[in-house]
């Protein structure tokens, strides 16, 4: 009998870990999740594969090749585009010509597949379905069967209020050819959803079996964390690559530990692993093949794949580390974080619970990630530049990211202070100052908002208003897809770095300050800002000499925050003025477009 083993799922719930590899090809117990498909299917007779592929297929194919590697034989049925579960099958239907089993790659299972082959030919069945008992079947499609196993229901991942039994679709099918002939081909056609019930409208004879043992479907990444973790406690059935050294330890080949190094089971070591002087392995740890552990560094209930390097002195909790990510020295990486692959974690650096981080980024050295680090190529210890805090609008400055910003920001002044603030004309600049005076009014500080203002203006309200500083958010000119987030003292110059350093050392350990909601700051909105300004101005001008001379100014104002002033200085001393692009438009592209016009 031949198996068909769908391989060609994404797998967005498991990325980052899955923007490198599909999913089925997610090592658990450093073996691939297919791999452990094989094994089963091999260990219960069937050796001739169909498997269905999409998403980075070359990754699959590349790794099992004919299959001969594995003692089995292997075809693939390439899909140009998702054909979902059954779809993917019909696809491959000229090289079916007999009943076949159909197994989902991304499950983890020690099921009798030959008792599910038996009870499919005691009956008269198209297909039979491999079902689970579960705890929690929202996730899964719910099946009734009556007394002799024939499906007279299903529901495909209902809610509590619908669930009516706690047996699920384990992704396992006996199939027999005909079937095929209900599936439209080249369209996205599912097993559960689309095929399952056609079969139970039109009377054909589907059939449920109830299969003993561990099954689980790998969705997620904690799930992922857990299924490794069954393995490594014997509840399921699998094939751990190496040999057993003391119970619940497994070692690969050519794998050196320096004398002093402490390793505590459950764990599993692969081939060519490095583990330096005074380095501990703790329970529940899975190292892949050609990794270095330099020394001290400490390791529990953690996955570290192929060819990384996990540097001196590190701690690393409860995390999923990446092919050939760096972690260098004195790092810390805590519970459900998880490096993407080829990613550099500099010295010092700290990366909190839940931390995402995408392949291929450079963490600098000391710095705190505290949030997922999905876009652009650096997550830097600083956050202030030469400009301020300036970053790409929704990629690297965030609305999530203004709102904390703007919580340090308020933290670091004294509960019931004033700012001032401002903004340009961009629609960027709006969302993300709004998204930063959130964080600043939930630490207790008022807000004096100027809203379009320009930079000039706002400095110079905080150096004559009874206020502790201020913020103004522009729009690069240089870059308009980025924004800066500049901060003034109470005299209305750019902070100093001992103070930018106190509102990093708060934005990175995240240690904001709360206040009651009694406490929570406020808005005002002060009048006459442009005629204090305007006025102050003219103090400083020699209005006379300026009159004598009647100039004719022609002002392109771009359509910015200089067009709610200029216009009333330039009148005021005695100018003939032209203005070109005055008022403001918060279209981006209309703004850049008249400035050069």
């Amino acid at each position: 009998m031949k198996a068909v083993i769908m391989a060609g799922g994404e797998g967005t719930r498991l990325r980052p870990l899955t923007c490198t590899r599909p999913k089925p090809m997610i090592p658990i117990a450093n073996k691939p999740i297919l791999e452990h498909v094989v094994d089963l299917l091999k260990k219960h007779g069937l050796t001739d594969y169909v498997i269905t592929v999409q998403y980075l297929k070359d990754k699959v194919i590349e790794h099992f090749g004919d299959g001969s590697d594995f003692g089995v034989k292997i075809s693939y049925s390439v899909e140009e585009r998702p054909l979902g579960t059954a779809g993917g099958v019909k696809a491959a239907e000229d090289l079916l010509d007999d009943t076949f089993l159909v197994m989902s790659g991304d499950i983890i299972t020690d099921f009798n597949l030959q008792e599910l082959i038996k009870f499919h030919k005691s009956t008269d069945a198209l297909v039979t379905i491999a079902m689970a008992r579960v705890e929690n079947p929202l996730e899964f499609g719910v099946i009734v069967t009556d007394e002799n196993g024939r499906v007279i229901r299903f529901l495909e991942k209902p809610g509590w209020s619908e669930v009516f039994s706690d047996t699920i679709n384990a992704g396992i099918y006996v199939v027999e050819p005909e079937v095929l002939k209900y599936i439209e081909p080249g369209r996205e056609y599912d097993f559960s959803k689309d095929l399952f019930p056609l079969l139970l409208k039109k009377g054909e004879p589907i059939y449920g079996y109830l299969c003993k043992g561990y099954w689980c479907d790998v969705g997620t990444l904690q799930v992922y964390m857990q299924a490794q973790r069954d393995i490594l406690d014997g509840k399921v059935q699998a094939e751990i690559p190496g040999r057993m050294i003391k119970p619940g330890v497994w070692v690969g080949k050519d794998t050196f530990l320096e004398s002093d190094v402490v390793v505590k089971g459950p764990a599993i070591l692969g081939n060519e692993v490095r583990i330096r002087s005074d380095a501990k392995v703790l329970e529940y740890t899975v190292i892949g093949d050609a990794v270095t552990i330099d020394e001290k560094a400490s390791l529990k209930y953690s996955t570290i794949m192929n060819n990384a390097f996990i540097g001196y002195n590190t701690e690393l909790r409860g995390c999923i580390i990446g092919e050939r990510v760096s972690v260098h020295a004195h790092a810390r990486d805590f519970e459900n974080a998880v490096i993407g692959d080829e990613t550099y974690i500099g010295t010092g650096v700290t990366v909190k619970p839940g931390v995402k981080i995408w392949p291929a980024k450079v963490v600098e050295p000391g710095a705190i990630v505290h949030a997922n680090v999905i876009w652009g190529t650096r997550w830097a210890r600083r956050l202030f530049g030469p400009e301020g805090v300036v970053g790409v609008v929704n990629v690297e400055i965030t609305p999530e990211f203004a709102s904390r910003l703007g919580a340090s920001i308020g933290s670091c002044l004294r509960k019931g202070a004033s700012v001032v603030a401002s903004r340009d004309t961009f629609r960027a600049s709006r969302m993300v100052k709004r998204s930063l005076l959130s964080g600043v009014l939930s630490s207790g500080v008022y807000v004096h908002n100027l809203r379009v203002m320009p930079t000039p203006v706002l400095r110079f309200n905080v150096r004559t208003s009874s206020v502790e500083g201020g913020i103004a958010v522009t729009t690069l000119t240089a870059e308009p897809s980025s924004v800066a987030i500049r901060v003034f003292d109470s005299e209305g110059l750019d902070i100093d770095r001992n103070f930018q350093q106190k509102i990093e050392r708060i934005f990175f350990r995240e240690e904001f300050r709360r206040v009651y909601s009694d406490e929570v700051g406020s808005l005002v909105y002060p009048a006459r800002a442009i005629e204090y300004y305007r006025d102050a101005f003219l103090r400083h001008v020699d209005i006379d000499a300026i009159q004598s001379s009647k100039p004719l100014i022609v002002a392109d104002l771009s359509r910015g925050a200089a067009s709610v002033v200029s216009p009333y200085i330039l009148g005021r001393i005695g100018c003939d003025v032209v203005t070109v692009n005055a008022g403001s438009d918060e279209e981006p592209s209309t703004v850049f477009m008249g400035s050069l016009s």
